[in-house]
């Protein structure tokens, strides 16, 4: 894995089967056209998983690509791929799971990085350590850690190589500044998160995902916060007290120490995450050669 030595802000991208074809354009453009990417900034992952996976949590997953051909796109540029394992709800008979296992074995086969799974229960970490030793581990923000000893707890455990916590500690600083710099390189910042800032629900919201993924007969979440019909919106994202921006990113957080932000959006469409890798990614002079040379491909299904 990718850790900063230097003042480098790290980013973990969503969508790892979901938005394949983009990555396809995108990531050659990133490599080969360095002077339209802000030099701060690098990519350490992308995470994400295909449909069907009943170790899945978070979202309800959608893609459908080949996994050798998407790990093997990871490979070829030196990006961790993460599978997103966070399901709160498995019990020991889904662990057998075959297609889940297929593909923590097939994760496992990396020579050049390490890749890794975004985990929730401890039934499986303690599964997948014993059956995937090569794999690293990121305690997922499903886990809802809004709680600063709760999280700080996390931080500690070795099992993990990174913890997210919840978007509502981001701006904590009086307390993540004293974490030594060994546990600030474990933290992972959620900074684009849309949801209401005061919201109660969003860990029952994650469970009914769970259960979902893994077919039970239970009804969807209903989430009553204020302006949920609108659905997201990156304008009222950026609003939330909880969002990072690339000023905060370069102005407090690295500074302070801290260098990992993961942008979410695996339940979005592809035009969106587009959106956050020009905010996040791009230099503002270049930002309509990266958005040409993606709508022009024809290949890419935007909508």
């Amino acid at each position: 894995m990718k850790h900063s030595t230097t003042k480098t802000a790290y980013y973990h991208l969503p969508g790892l089967f979901e938005f394949y074809d983009l990555y396809s354009v995108f990531l050659p453009l990133f490599y080969s056209h360095r002077e339209y990417f802000y030099d701060w900034c690098d990519i350490a992952s992308v995470y994400g998983a295909p449909a069907d996976c009943i170790w899945g949590g978070g979202r309800v997953e959608s893609g459908n690509r080949d996994p050798r051909e998407v790990f093997a796109l990871m490979r070829e540029y030196g990006i961790s791929a993460r599978l997103t394992f966070s399901n709160s709800q498995l019990e020991p008979v889904h662990l057998a799971d075959k297609k889940c296992n297929a593909l923590c074995a097939l994760l496992s086969e990396n020579d050049r990085v390490q890749n890794g799974v975004i985990i929730h229960s401890d039934l499986l970490l303690d599964y997948l350590k014993s059956h995937y030793p090569d794999l690293y581990f990121v305690s997922s923000t499903t886990k809802v850690l809004t709680d600063f000893a709760d999280f700080l707890n996390e931080v500690k455990n070795d099992d993990f190589l990174y913890v997210v916590p919840d978007f509502r500690l981001n701006k904590a600083f009086d307390r993540l500044n004293t974490l030594p710099d060994l546990q600030k390189n474990k933290v992972e910042f959620l900074c684009n998160e849309c949801c209401f800032f005061g919201c109660v629900d969003r860990k029952r919201c994650y469970e009914a995902v769970s259960l979902n993924n893994l077919g039970k007969n239970c009804p969807d979440h209903r989430c009553n916060a204020p302006d949920a019909k609108t659905g997201y919106r990156f304008s009222k994202a950026m609003t939330n007290p909880g969002f990072i921006g690339i000023d905060d990113i370069q102005n407090i957080y690295l500074p302070m120490g801290f260098s990992n932000f993961k942008i979410e959006g695996r339940g979005l469409g592809s035009a969106l995450i587009l959106e956050f890798l020009l905010y996040y990614m791009t230099k503002p002079e270049y930002q309509i050669h990266v958005r040409e040379a993606v709508y022009l491909d024809n290949m890419l299904d935007l909508f």
